[in-house]
């Protein structure tokens, strides 16, 4: 017998959230140390908890991107729903692929230029392969009340219909033990979420659908409304403005390499970096102008800050989430254990 260790936010009140099913979070090596199988830890976990739970297995020596394109240490590798103590063999689990170097991707998916920079040799894993899913279109799986979406960055009840948002770089937050904000997500990271960039085996997208400076969402001024009303558990601003200024200084452009999601355009204007108003589509400039984000904003000058700067005062720079509230990610998470075999 071994002690599987892993972290759990547990169903009910978090903070100033709700959250409407378990949240499970577990590490490879932790995993690895008990010498069982990825499937044979999710499938305890599940049967340990009971009752609706997302399930999730980092590897945090990998690397990933957030949905506009920033490349930030750690990845999840796989993930689960689970229900009723089991978990659907079928449709409730689902690998993460491991996306190979090469030249031609770094053609293809000019962000990814961040690799050889910021994390060269790295493995890389975002979304699942197409090959691998019984459920089309979506990157989801399910497990009876159980829905673990978007390779694993948004969980729903799907009996209640409850659901919150997890943004990849506040899941890694959790799991380092790092500051995060709850509260809800507001208009204008309903809007950014949508400001994707192009990738093969995307977290939301398998193939590459919707560019650097172009929406996935193309709602227009109703972009804002997708999911301004649902909880999330997110990044201490600080954190965000790291990686993305990280991503900066590799050369990274808002709207060309890179999304032009609210969060890359303020921080490259508080840098001094340029943001080519022309990269933007119509579809995308009539979401972020629904949010204030006018093409007279974004091309207005303003002071030129120093990354320390920028870090210290993102809570004042980068816009998003409302009636935010800042904690400790170990307030709200539990560290938990149990036998395995």
């Amino acid at each position: 017998m071994a002690d599987l260790k892993y972290r759990l936010i547990p169903y009910g009140k978090a903070n100033n959230i709700h959250v409407p099913i378990n949240i499970a979070l577990i590490d490879s090596k932790d995993i690895a140390a008990c010498k069982i199988s990825d499937t044979d830890a999710m499938k305890a976990v599940a049967k340990e908890l009971g009752e609706p739970t997302g399930i999730s297995i980092f590897d945090m020596d990998a690397v990933t991107t957030t949905s506009d394109g920033i490349m930030i240490p750690g990845a999840i590798i796989k993930m689960a729903a689970a229900d009723n103590g089991s978990i659907n063999p079928d449709f409730g689990i689902l690998p993460m692929a491991e996306i190979d170097y090469s030249e031609e991707i770094i053609k293809e998916e000019p962000h990814l230029k961040q690799w050889d920079i910021n994390y060269k040799g790295r493995k890389l894993f975002r979304g699942p392969n197409p090959k691998d899913k019984i459920i089309p279109v979506h990157n989801v799986v399910i497990t009876g009340r159980a829905s673990n979406n978007n390779s694993a960055t948004e969980m729903m009840n799907i009996a209640t219909m409850e659901e919150i948002l997890l943004p990849i770089l506040g899941q890694m937050q959790i799991m380092t033990g790092g500051d995060i904000v709850t509260g809800y997500t507001g208009e204008v990271i309903s809007v950014g979420i949508g400001m994707t960039v192009k990738e093969l085996y995307g977290r939301v997208f398998p193939t590459r659908q919707f560019g650097a400076g172009d929406t996935a969402h193309g709602s227009g001024i109703y972009a804002k409304t997708l999911k301004k009303s649902i909880p999330c558990i997110v990044a201490d601003k600080s954190i965000l403005a790291k990686y993305t200024l990280k991503a900066l200084k590799a050369g990274m452009r808002a709207g060309v390499e890179i999304g032009c999601s609210p969060a890359v355009i303020a921080v490259s204007k508080a840098y001094g970096a340029d943001v080519d108003i022309d990269k933007i589509t119509p579809k995308a400039l009539e979401e972020l102008q629904s949010i204030g984000f006018t093409k007279e904003y974004i091309n207005k000058k303003t002071e030129k800050l120093s990354e320390e700067e920028i870090i210290k005062r993102a809570d004042e720079i980068i816009p998003g989430v409302e009636s935010p509230s800042k904690i400790k990610s170990t307030e709200i998470t539990q560290i938990k254990t149990l036998k395995v075999k």
